[in-house]
C-alpha cells in the first residue's frame, strides 16, 4: 500500500512547482484547463492497462454476509469513522489553506509558499513508506496512533512557528503523518472487521471522509475571513487532530473471534 500510494506523493510534490510555473506564463485559467488534459493524457491510459489478476470466487457463507452486516453495529466501526474523519479534517484543512497562509499571513512570495508546500508533499512519500513498512510489523491501531499524532503535532509549529527551520521541521512532520493517514484506513479496517465486508466499509469510511475533507478548508477558510488571521482555524485543526487520536486510542487493536 506504501508503494502504490507513492504516486500521490509525487505528484503532488511536483504539482506546486508545475503550478506556479504555469500561473506564471499561461495565467490560473489556462494553468488548470492543461493540468486537467494532462490528468486524462498520462492518467487515464495507464488506468485503463491495469489488469486485474484472475481470482477464485468463493460463495460467502452466512456467517461471512453477518459479519458484514454487523460490522456496521459495532462500537469500533464508528470510533474508525469518526477518527478517520477527524483527522482528515485536520489534514485537508491544513494542506488546502497552508499557501494561503504563507501568502496572506506570512507575506511570502508564491515561489516560497510553493517550496514549502512541494516540501510537505515530498515528505509524505517518506511517510508512505514507513507506515506502511510499520503496518506490516506491528499493530495498525498503533501505528494509526502515530500518524495522527505526528499531524497533530505538525499543525501548531506550521501556523504559530516563527523560526524558519521550526517552521521546516513542522513541514517534514506534518508530511510524514499526511503520508500516512489515508493509507492506514483501508489497513486498519481490514485487520479489526477482516476482508469480507472491506468494499461496503471502505465505502461508508472513504465517502465520510471526502465530505470531511471538502467542508474542513472551507471551514478554516472562513474563519480566517471572519476573524482576520488563521490563528482560530490552526486551533480548530488541533482539536480535529486530537479528537481523531482520542477515537483511535479506544478503538481494539485487531478482529476478536468468538
Amino acid at each position: 500500500m506504501g508503494l502504490a500510494y507513492l504516486g500521490i506523493s509525487l505528484g503532488g510534490a511536483a504539482v506546486p512547482w508545475i503550478s506556479h510555473a504555469l500561473i506564471q506564463h499561461i495565467g490560473w485559467q489556462m494553468g488548470l484547463q492543461f493540468l486537467g488534459l494532462l490528468i486524462i493524457a498520462l492518467s487515464l491510459p495507464f488506468a485503463y492497462k491495469v489488469k486485474e489478476s484472475p481470482q477464485i470466487t468463493e460463495p460467502r457463507t452466512l456467517t461471512q454476509c453477518a459479519s458484514a452486516s454487523g460490522a456496521f453495529k459495532t462500537t469500533a466501526f464508528y470510533l474508525l469513522l469518526a477518527g478517520s474523519m477527524c483527522s482528515i479534517a485536520a489534514v485537508s484543512g491544513t494542506q488546502q489553506n497552508l499557501k494561503l497562509f504563507f501568502s496572506l499571513d506570512r507575506h511570502y512570495s508564491q515561489g516560497q509558499a510553493a517550496q514549502l508546500m512541494s516540501m510537505v508533499l515530498a515528505f509524505s512519500i517518506l511517510g508512505r513508506l514507513l507506515m506502511g513498512w510499520l503496518a506490516d510489523r506491528f499493530s495498525k491501531k498503533y501505528i494509526m496512533l502515530l500518524t495522527y499524532l505526528l499531524v497533530a503535532a505538525g499543525i501548531p509549529f506550521l501556523f504559530l512557528g516563527q523560526a524558519r527551520v521550526a517552521i521546516d521541521a513542522a513541514a517534514a512532520i506534518f508530511g510524514i503523518g499526511l503520508g500516512g493517514d489515508y493509507m492506514i484506513i483501508p489497513l486498519i479496517t481490514a485487520e479489526i472487521f477482516g476482508t469480507h465486508a472491506l468494499g461496503r466499509l471502505l465505502g461508508v469510511l472513504l465517502t465520510s471522509g471526502g465530505i470531511a475533507e471538502a467542508l474542513s478548508p472551507w471551514l478554516m477558510g472562513r474563519l480566517r475571513d471572519t476573524t482576520g488571521s488563521y490563528f482560530a482555524s490552526c486551533i480548530a485543526l488541533i482539536v480535529f487532530a486530537l479528537l481523531g487520536v482520542l477515537a483511535v486510542l479506544a478503538l481494539p487493536e485487531r478482529r476478536r473471534t468468538a
